[in-house]
């Protein structure tokens, strides 16, 4: 049945599941049932591709043809779903991750041996993040790991324009509904790409498949990056403990006797014959004489702070910070800005003053009596 359908085809079929299963929370189980059958149809599809060898390493990129190429992204694909499957347990979630990283590392290693990425990007993505220790160099790699990713996008949206698609950035598109595209139509209707009079077509197609698995590259390795975290965390994790016939029993017991113990009503304390008054006669009791505090400790501290009864400042750290004068001159030369203005026309009347005063009170004038 399977093994009729033709390789475009059954590959659609298994991006289309995938890309609903994109769409709908992993923890459904109408998404779980998507992914677990497109990972049937990828194992199917896989299979085929190794039957009909379409892949050999005596070959080199340019000896695979464009209606194959986009089938190297059968690996990259599988892992995607394989990370999406739900895991209860900690074992089933690190099994699935270590299936997920076994696809990755294949996907990787088939690349490299065509030679389909460029050796300095090879290079950039080599690179872990979490092995650099140094921050700033760390935040400089992700940048230009990101800036990369970012190049390639556009140039696939503008190939894709080109090809009158719609371009990567439109609302509702993923890499799967990407990778659907750059499949082979089996309508009998479409020109094929080996024919002459579509040779620019072709290359064409090539060029975006070529992108796209450079895309995809830097991709992998992020998420092999994600999947060796989480393993470790995973890892170190303590182990549940072990669950026993009794215990949901026990744990219902337990909710209900703290249920219980939430509404039940104090006993008096009585003395130790248990009679007698509900006070002790000898206990401390405040009366009307006593003097009960009418606020806060902090309510208080905050009255005394608005009096100015707090001395706040000084130090290492305040002789460090500009002085008014100096923090209105900074703002003052933000020049095109109606902050700036507002700060120059405050300095210049504040000069102006300073000037009148000096002209009044010369220097020197003043308490000349006592100059000690």
């Amino acid at each position: 049945m399977s093994a009729d359908i033709p390789l475009p085809t059954l590959f659609t079929s298994v991006l289309d599941a995938a890309s609903k299963a994109y769409d709908l929370p992993t923890v459904q189980e109408e998404t779980q049932e998507l992914i677990r059958s497109a990972l049937a149809d990828l194992r199917n599809l896989s299979s085929r591709i190794s039957a009909l060898s379409l892949f050999s390493p005596n070959e080199a990129l340019e000896d695979i043809s464009t209606k194959d190429l986009v089938y190297l992204l059968v690996p990259f694909v599988a892992a995607e779903l394989q990370g999406r499957l739900k895991a209860v347990e900690r074992d089933v979630r690190m099994a699935h991750l270590g299936t997920a990283q076994r696809y990755l590392k294949s996907f990787l290693e088939m690349l490299e041996q065509y030679e389909v990425v460029p050796a300095i990007e090879r290079e950039l993505y080599e690179l872990r993040s979490g092995n650099v220790k140094d921050p700033a160099k760390r935040r400089e790699l992700k940048i230009k790991q990101y800036q990369k990713e970012k190049e390639l996008r556009t140039r696939i949206e503008v190939i894709r324009k080109r090809r009158r698609q719609l371009p990567t950035s439109d609302s509702g598109t993923n890499d799967f509904d990407l990778i659907s595209s750059l499949l082979p139509s089996p309508s009998p209707t479409q020109v094929d790409f080996d024919d002459e009079d579509d040779s620019e077509t072709d290359e064409i197609l090539r060029e975006t498949i070529l992108l796209f698995l450079r895309l995809t590259y830097a991709q992998a390795h992020g998420q092999l990056e994600s999947m060796n975290q989480e393993l470790e965390l995973l890892s170190s994790a303590p182990p549940p403990p072990p669950l026993t016939a009794s215990a949901p029993a026990e744990d219902q017991r337990g909710k209900s006797r703290e249920e219980d113990d939430m509404w039940k009503l104090d006993t008096p304390a009585l003395s130790a014959a248990g009679s007698g008054p509900l006070l002790d006669p000898s206990g401390k009791v405040f009366g009307p004489g006593h003097r009960l505090p009418t606020m806060s400790i902090d309510e208080y501290l905050q009255i005394e702070q608005e009096r100015g009864k707090f001395i706040s400042g000084g130090g290492p750290q305040s002789e460090a910070e500009p002085t008014s004068s100096e923090q209105l001159a900074i703002d003052a030369e933000q020049d095109g800005t109606a902050f700036g203005e507002e700060k120059a026309e405050q300095k210049r009347q504040k000069d102006e003053s300073w000037a009148r005063y000096t002209d009044v009170n010369a220097k020197g004038a003043g308490n000349t009596m006592n100059r000690g």
